[in-house]
C-alpha cells in the first residue's frame, strides 16, 4: 500500500503548498483521493500516469477539495483517453462538472460517471475482487464524507516445499492458493493447510477530511493501520476549530488514540503556522506513531 500526498495544506493555494489531493496505490489499483487545484500538475511533476487513475473520490465541494476537477477532467479528454473514469462525490457534483463542459462544449471522448452520495449513514460505494471502499460520515459545515479502503483477504500463499514434496504439478497451483485440498495420483487427499501459509492480513486506509472532532467516526475507523486525520489547527486556536468545524492536532491524535489505529498521519494544515512539526509536537503526547503529510511525500506500508 503505498500514498503518494500530492497536496495536503488548507485553505488558498501558495507557491510552496497545495491543497488536498492525494493518491492511494492499493493492491495494483489506483485511487485519487480530493482533487483541489493544482492536482494535475502535480501529478505530473511526481510522475504518476494519468491513465492509471479511474477512480476519483471527493470528500466534498468546497474548492480546495473539487477546484482542480474539471482540470483533470478536461485533460484526459485532450489526452485522448478511453477509459471510463469513475466520479464519486456529493450530490451537485454532476450538475459543477457537466455544466462547465457544456459551456465550454468540451464534452468528453470517454466514458464520465458520477456517483453522487448524499446518505449520512456509511455505505459501500466501491468493490471489486480486490478492494472495497465505504463512505465515513463527517461533520463539517457541508455534506462531507471520508473515505475507508480496505483490501479484501489474498490467495494463499504456496508452501513450494510442501507442494513439490508430494511432487504437485504447477497446474493445480492457482487451485492451492484458492484454498482447495488436493487428491494424488494414489487417492490420497491433501490438506490445504499443509500445502499453503495463510495470506497476509489485509490492510486498511481512512481519509478523513475536514471535520469537527467527532468520535462517531471511531466505529467506521477502529484498527485501520493508518489514518489520515486533517488537523487544520492547534490547540491554541480550538476556539476558531469549533467556529469553522475543523480539528486541531490534539483531537486528531485523540481519535487515532480512542481507534486504535495503526499510525496516524496529520495533514490540512493552516497556513498560519511557521512549521508543520508543531503539530506533530502536539499530537505525539497522545498518540506515539505519528507521521506528517507534506507535498510529494511517498508513504510505504
Amino acid at each position: 500500500m503505498k500514498l503518494t500526498i500530492l497536496g495536503c495544506y488548507a485553505a488558498t493555494p501558495r507557491t510552496i503548498t497545495n491543497p488536498t489531493s492525494q493518491v492511494l496505490e492499493i493492491k495494483n489499483r489506483m485511487f485519487l483521493i480530493d482533487c483541489g487545484e493544482g492536482t494535475q500538475v502535480q501529478l505530473r511533476k511526481h510522475k504518476i500516469k494519468f491513465s492509471k487513475i479511474n477512480h476519483i473520490f471527493i470528500s466534498h465541494l468546497h474548492g480546495d477539495h473539487c477546484y482542480g476537477l474539471i482540470g483533470l477532467v478536461s485533460t484526459f479528454m485532450l489526452l485522448n483517453r478511453t477509459n471510463d473514469l469513475h466520479i464519486y462525490g456529493p450530490k451537485g457534483i454532476k450538475e459543477i462538472i457537466t455544466l462547465q463542459l457544456r459551456l465550454s462544449n468540451s464534452w468528453t471522448s470517454y466514458g464520465l460517471y458520477f456517483h453522487e452520495l448524499e446518505s449520512k449513514e456509511s455505505e459501500v460505494v466501491f468493490e471489486d475482487e480486490k478492494v472495497i471502499v465505504k463512505t465515513i460520515p463527517l461533520k463539517h459545515r457541508i455534506y462531507t464524507n471520508g473515505f475507508l479502503f480496505i483490501e479484501k483477504i489474498g490467495d494463499r500463499k504456496l508452501n513450494i516445499d510442501a507442494v513439490q514434496e508430494y511432487e504437485i504439478d504447477q497446474v493445480y497451483y492457482q487451485k492451492i492458493k484458492n484454498g482447495k485440498n488436493i487428491t494424488l495420483e494414489d487417492g490420497r487427499e491433501i490438506e490445504n493447510s499443509l500445502l499453503t501459509f495463510d495470506p497476509e492480513k489485509p490492510k486498511s486506509y481512512a481519509f478523513c477530511s475536514d471535520t469537527i472532532y467527532d468520535e462517531t467516526i471511531i466505529d467506521h475507523i477502529k484498527e485501520v493501520n493508518v489514518l489520515y486525520h486533517e488537523s487544520t489547527f492547534l490547540e491554541s486556536e480550538s476556539e476558531k476549530a469549533g467556529i469553522t468545524m475543523h480539528s486541531t492536532a490534539k483531537e486528531a491524535a485523540q481519535v487515532a488514540l480512542k481507534a486504535n489505529v495503526g499510525q496516524l498521519i496529520l495533514g490540512h494544515y493552516s497556513t498560519r503556522y511557521d512549521s508543520i512539526a508543531l503539530f506533530k509536537e502536539e499530537a505525539e503526547v497522545i498518540f506515539p506513531d505519528i507521521l506528517l503529510a507534506d507535498d510529494g511525500i511517498n508513504f510505504e506500508f
